[in-house]
């Protein structure tokens, strides 16, 4: 059964839907998941969390401010420290609710989120499971491998200049998340980014748009989940990661597990980035399954 919710997050309303087991015995287990770089719930979200209450488990699913149906201001900002915190908000109110056991709630997240999963394992003790699906593990070392060598200054400048006009109040300076031509402007230059957020859009989620706001990229640059990713332990972690991965870079994921302690699982996909949302859902979606299970199932 799913049910449209509202979590206050200290004044910004977070709006998403509550999943609940039909024939659950007694409080159920229940998972936290939000979206990555940019995307609302529609995209795949309700896929996941409807694989995961078939197997008994609650599932929160809440659109990050600033997008989607949630309030937020400035739009199409992310700041990834808001939305780590957000995440630990809708951990509160998931708990508060009385169909859950508040001691035994589980985070996923995807790509950006994948890597807030990863945050929030290591810092917040009330999760007692994570799953971190194609994870991003360094904003920095991602820039370097997305961005051409020779657009990096000249970004820099343009995030200097936004910052002066920001401060005389003026609006925030908007890119696109993604570009047809990825040599383009865009926040996610490569040719998957742009068939992937534009199908799924067109046909899912009419309420995603195409455009972040410019401080987001440097927002970007300065957020490093993987340093987190050894502190995540004696919590449960699953790691899934696509080995074609272009975009949040497979060999950054795999070197950042062998950085986690145990209990640990990898899971690889045969895929790229994107392919964890629809060929690969099944081979991404059934191991985090059994992973909640196992360890939040009584």
């Amino acid at each position: 059964m799913r049910k449209d919710v509202e979590i206050n997050a200290e004044g910004t309303i977070l709006r998403g839907w509550f999943y609940s087991p039909e024939r659950a015995s007694g409080k159920a287990p229940a998972i936290v998941m939000a979206h990555g770089f940019s995307a609302v719930k529609e995209m795949y979200l309700d896929r996941f969390a409807e694989h995961f209450c078939a197997a008994g488990l609650a599932a929160v699913v809440f659109d990050n401010r600033n997008f989607g149906a949630s309030d937020g201001q400035p739009r199409q900002e992310i700041d990834p420290w808001a939305q780590v915190r957000d995440y630990r908000h809708a951990i509160t109110w998931t708990r508060t609710q009385r169909e859950i056991d508040p001691e035994r709630i589980g985070v996923w997240g995807s790509s950006y989120s994948g890597g807030h999963a990863l945050v929030v394992g290591a810092i917040d003790r009330r999760v007692k499971c994570v799953v971190s699906q194609v994870p991003l593990i360094s904003g920095y070392r991602n820039i370097q491998r997305s961005v051409r060598p020779d657009f990096i200054g000249p970004l820099r400048a343009q995030l200097d200049a936004d910052r002066d006009a920001r401060f005389r109040g003026e609006a925030p300076a908007m890119i696109p998340v993604v570009a047809a031509d990825p040599l383009a402007p865009s926040a996610l230059p490569t040719p998957d980014s742009y068939q992937w957020f534009t199908e799924t859009g067109r046909e899912r989620a009419k309420s995603w748009r195409n455009e972040v706001t410019l401080r987001t990229l440097e927002m970007l640059m300065e957020y490093e989940p993987g340093s987190y990713i050894a502190k995540i332990s004696p919590t449960p972690l699953m790691l899934i990661v696509a080995v074609n991965d272009t975009l949040a870079v497979a060999e950054l994921a795999i070197a950042a597990f062998n950085d986690a302690l145990e209990p640990k699982r990898l899971v690889l996909l045969p895929g790229g980035h994107f392919d964890a949302y629809v060929s690969d859902f099944e081979r991404a979606a059934n191991p985090a399954r059994d992973w909640f299970v196992t360890h939040l199932a009584r």
